[in-house]
């Protein structure tokens, strides 16, 4: 499979959230290239297995403000939780963890993603999350590790307590990125194992940070790489990103 041809799969597939079988489909009848759906799913695996390093360790930059919130997603015919913290200030997915559980463990794990972005954690450091103990559970775990933040938790729909008020506008921004991956995710109806499902999130975080336009960055990107803005369209974005990643891997490995 030519570059160009994977990074048309990509687009259909991550973009504009088309259903495995629907890219496969397409591929055929606009483009006449004949692929499985099967087949585009383990390309998925494979760029996810690429791509996570790069997404995971590029050295962002960060304000100090952020927010989380689980969403809902099927994998093998069970629901799953997806562990979303973003920058809200920068629009930077940070922590994105599949568990079966919507308990402390799986918070720790969430919030030690984004702390780990850090060289020197913030002594301003801010969470907004929702009303779910779990999130205190894990500042206190941290705490009792000599690493210190705060957590605001925004309850109900309603803003009946002063925190809530204050804070609702970071944890609607959240529920606005949960609201974006539902609206790719949908076409999947589902996942056959846990590893198809963290490599649709790690593709949709990747597209999220680099090479996704925001409305609220004035259509920018939230991560802009000039090496990836100098491309021509959106199927060599993502091989120039693909690209990066390898050499990234190259590097890792070879220090």
């Amino acid at each position: 499979m030519s570059p160009h041809t994977l990074g048309l799969i990509l687009t259909y597939h991550v973009n504009y959230g088309l259903s495995a079988r629907k890219t496969a489909a397409l591929m055929y009848d606009v483009h006449g290239v004949k692929i499985s759906h099967q087949t585009i799913l383990n390309y998925m695996n494979s760029v996810a297995l690429i791509t996570k390093p790069f997404v995971d360790h590029y050295p962002y930059g960060l304000s100090n403000s952020f927010c989380g919130d689980e969403t809902y997603i099927r994998v093998k015919g069970k629901w799953h939780y997806l562990f979303f913290f973003f920058d809200a200030v920068k629009k930077i997915i940070l922590s994105y963890p599949v568990s079966p559980n919507r308990d402390t463990p799986s918070a720790i794990k969430a919030l030690d993603q984004v702390l780990q972005k850090f060289k020197e954690i913030p002594e301003d450091l801010m969470f907004v999350v929702d009303g779910n103990p779990i999130y205190i559970l894990a500042q206190h775990y941290f705490s009792q590790h000599g690493i210190h933040f705060d957590i605001h938790k925004v309850i109900g729909l309603t803003n009946e307590d002063p925190v809530s008020k204050e804070y609702r506008p970071l944890k609607q921004i959240i529920e606005r990125l949960n609201r974006s991956f539902k609206g790719n995710y949908r076409a999947t109806t589902g996942f056959g194992s846990q590893e198809g499902s963290v490599s649709y999130v790690t593709l949709f975080v990747a597209y999220f940070n680099f090479l996704r336009p925001h409305a609220s960055l004035e259509n920018k990107v939230p991560v802009m790489i000039p090496e990836l803005e100098m491309m021509p369209n959106m199927p060599e974005r993502w091989t120039k990103l693909i690209s990066m990643a390898q050499d990234f891997l190259a590097e890792q490995q070879a220090a």
